[in-house]
């Protein structure tokens, strides 16, 4: 090594297999079932088993793999449990930042979600599946961003890889391209009723979709509730 190479602080190695670990699994590089084995990924990074073993250890926090057994740790394979309890989470607070994204919408911000539905657009007449979940992920960030509250993006984060790994898994892009330009629509009308409503039909559709790719015929209920509700604290201002 030449002595002014500089040597990678252990935390940033870390993060780099965790980062390159996880898009693997959310783009199905890694499918559920497949193994991680420290000793061969040690190997493919050029890295210590040290940042291996943790990265793997955040995998699991993250839910994205698991331990089967003291020796053997697979990526996860998703139940209709999972997907249920990810879209219940999903609709209690997608559809709410919805409304108040509608109340708050700039003009910029309402620009830059219509070049990410432009993009998309793109991405899906190519069928471009890995450009496609991370335009779609933007432009699902960008409307909490538009929401205006910070709690409610630190609630969403620990579950954003998940979600991401759910929404590449589901390849009915045309139809996802349409419910977006449809929610967009209904929040620069800048009603947040009308944004609440489709973001409702927006996640119960992508919910019934999910399932489908992922269980076949195992359709199930959608997500708890039926109609979207305002919230508290317009209820109090009527």
């Amino acid at each position: 090594m030449s002595p002014t190479a500089k040597i990678e602080p252990l935390g940033a190695v870390r993060e780099r297999v965790l980062a390159t670990l996880r898009q693997d699994i959310i783009a199905g590089r890694l499918r559920p079932g497949d193994r991680l084995v420290e000793r061969e990924l040690a190997e493919r990074f050029g890295v210590s088993r040290v940042p291996v073993r943790e990265a793997i250890r955040s995998l699991v926090a993250e839910g994205f793999v698991l331990f089967e057994s003291a020796r053997r740790t697979v990526v996860r394979r998703l139940t209709p449990d999972d997907v249920k309890e990810l879209f219940e989470l999903r609709e209690a607070l997608e559809v709410y930042a919805a409304g108040l994204a509608a109340a708050r919408a700039t003009p910029d911000a309402l620009a830059e979600l219509r070049e990410l539905l432009d993009q998309a657009a793109t991405a899906t007449a190519a069928g471009d599946a890995e450009t496609i979940t991370d335009v779609n992920t933007r432009f699902h960030d960008g409307i909490l961003a538009m929401a205006g509250n910070s709690l409610l993006i630190s609630v969403m984060e620990p579950v954003d890889g998940r979600m991401r790994w759910l929404t590449r898994q589901n390849e009915e892009w045309p139809q996802l391209l349409t419910e977006h330009r449809e929610l967009y629509d209904a929040i620069a009308s800048g009603d947040p009723d009308r944004a609440r409503t489709h973001a409702l039909h927006h996640v119960q559709a992508n919910y019934r979709s999910s399932v489908r790719h992922l269980f076949g015929d195992l359709s199930g209920p959608a997500p708890r509730r039926q109609t979207p509700q305002k919230p508290a604290l317009e209820q109090q201002s009527e």
